[in-house]
């Protein structure tokens, strides 16, 4: 699963990454404990080329009845994205991709959860593939995303067994092609990401809450 990540890079850095222009009301602070239900940088394709916005993380459906439904669709896995009736038509129609420059997991050690941190060996910024939807109820409207999750390489699988896909650079252009509705092609971009090209350390256990968000979260100890 995927349950927390990063993103501090800066902004401008950002949009040049992904290919998007930066609108000048568009605002985005360093973040080190990202975590569901709050606001989250997203991607989506247009035919005005990649748009950059923000959705809340856990997925409501548009014909959900209830929002709260959110909190447990953080995550879609892979294996049924194509399947299960609250991804199956935005895999087609609503991708997207949310941009992270690292992610968490915990190891259980006895009592305790270790935490650790997982980036690449570059330290580069790169792109979860995600879904997202639009949910309205009377004057309410909530737009939000999940994150697609697939089965964990050698780096990550001694710690968890599921890991966020990371899309290479050639899979983000897949990803955001909306003109591309085929789910075996989409779903062949779902992999995991090379274990040689990443790393982790273990982290504080200030990471355990969503309250802690600085710096000090990301050091090694």
């Amino acid at each position: 699963m995927c349950g927390r990540y990063s993103l501090f890079a800066n902004k401008e850095d950002i949009a040049e990454r992904f290919g998007f222009d930066l609108l000048e009301d568009f605002e985005w602070e360093e973040r080190y404990n990202v975590a569901p239900s709050q606001e989250v940088m997203a991607i989506v394709g247009s035919d005005k080329g990649n748009r950059v916005g923000t959705l809340r993380w856990g997925l409501v459906p548009s014909w959900a009845a209830d929002p709260k439904i959110g909190y447990k669709m953080i995550n879609a896995r892979m294996e049924t994205v194509d399947q299960k009736p609250s991804f199956k038509r935005l895999l087609s129609r609503r991708r997207c991709i949310i941009p992270a420059d690292g992610f968490y997991e915990w190891k259980r050690n006895g009592k305790e959860k270790q935490p650790y941190r997982f980036q690449l060996k570059s330290k580069e910024v790169f792109g979860f593939a995600g879904l997202w939807d639009r949910w309205q109820q009377g004057d309410q409207t909530i737009q939000s995303c999940t994150i697609i999750t697939t089965e964990a390489n050698d780096v990550v699988k001694d710690i968890h067994d599921r890991m966020p896909v990371i899309l290479t650079q050639e899979s983000e252009q897949i990803w955001l092609d909306r003109s591309i509705e085929d789910s075996e092609l989409l779903k062949t971009q779902l992999v995991s990401y090379p274990a040689d090209e990443m790393e982790l350390y273990p982290i504080s256990s200030l990471v355990n809450s969503p309250k802690n968000d600085r710096r000090e979260i990301i050091n090694s100890i």
